[in-house]
């Protein structure tokens, strides 16, 4: 999502809030305080500037979270391929082993909130072929086409969709979110926005497919708490009795990047940056 300025500001607001909100027991790791990051209008000026920018300099643009965190994102999502294949029981602490790429490489991947799509390159780089990257603002997606024929990824499908109102009428074995959730989070309406979000995914990945969120919002745990909340007030709203409640589960907890350095604030380890992962039940 948009120049490294930024980015910095955004990161380092939304670090510093992940500790602050760790650190107080009474505030629901949802209420985040709202941003213009949180605004379409802002997202849409920002990638028209980037655009421009490679149109006339042939700049890429910034990699939300940075380069680094990107590969490794790409790295230990074909790392999963092989929970969804069964090879690895959902929840086993170290999910690291050699992938069939004959086994993955067709599985349809969605990214959304694309931006300038470079981590949908970052997957093309692992063997994925089956590729989809959405985001509601035209001029990211006009980038990202243009990125991706240049540096010759143009099999590489990209749309103007927006994840809380999808257009989409298919399922993907994988979905990956990298920094569309905070965005999301940041919008005046944020914590219901979130919902909206965990509804559309839920529709939109396929049984035992995987969700790879990466955040500079909230930590792993806070993650869990969402989707455990987002659980109980979707079977609460369908009326399930609250037997069938207690066993039942949308998302299922598989793994988290551990290899993120970590820092001290208050008191308090954490990461500036985190990747979970979960598998649609």
């Amino acid at each position: 999502m948009a120049g490294m300025g930024n980015l910095a500001v955004a990161c380092l607001f939304l670090s510093f809030n992940v500790f602050y909100i760790s650190d107080k027991d009474d505030q629901d790791p949802g209420d985040v305080e709202g941003s213009m990051l949180g605004l379409q209008s802002y997202w849409d000026a920002s990638y028209l500037e980037d655009l421009a920018n490679f149109q006339e300099h042939g700049h890429t643009g910034e990699i939300w979270f940075g380069a680094d965190v990107m590969d490794t994102v790409a790295v230990w999502t074909k790392s999963l391929c092989n929970i969804i294949e069964g090879k690895i029981p959902s929840g086993q602490d170290n999910i690291k082993s050699e992938v069939n790429e004959n086994l993955f490489s067709n599985y349809p991947v969605l990214d959304v909130g694309t931006g300038n799509g470079l981590l949908l390159q970052a997957l093309a780089k692992q063997g994925f072929t089956d590729l989809t990257g959405t985001d509601y603002s035209k001029g990211a997606v006009e980038l990202a086409r243009n990125l991706a024929a240049r540096d010759g990824f143009s099999s590489i499908n990209f749309l103007v969709d927006d994840v809380l109102e999808t257009k989409l009428d298919r399922k993907f074995k994988i979905i990956t979110d990298k920094g569309t959730l905070d965005a999301i989070g940041l919008h005046p309406d944020g914590r219901a926005k979130r919902m909206v979000y965990w509804e559309s995914v839920s529709n939109l990945v396929e049984p035992g497919g995987i969700v790879v969120i990466t955040s500079c919002n909230h930590t792993k745990d806070e993650l869990l708490h969402e989707v455990e909340d987002f659980t109980k007030r979707k079977f609460g709203k369908e009326n399930v009795d609250e037997g069938a409640r207690d066993a039942s589960e949308i998302f299922r907890y598989i793994d988290h990047v551990r290899t993120y350095p970590t820092i001290m604030f208050g008191g308090i380890e954490g990461s500036q940056v985190c990747t979970v992962a979960f598998q649609r039940v």
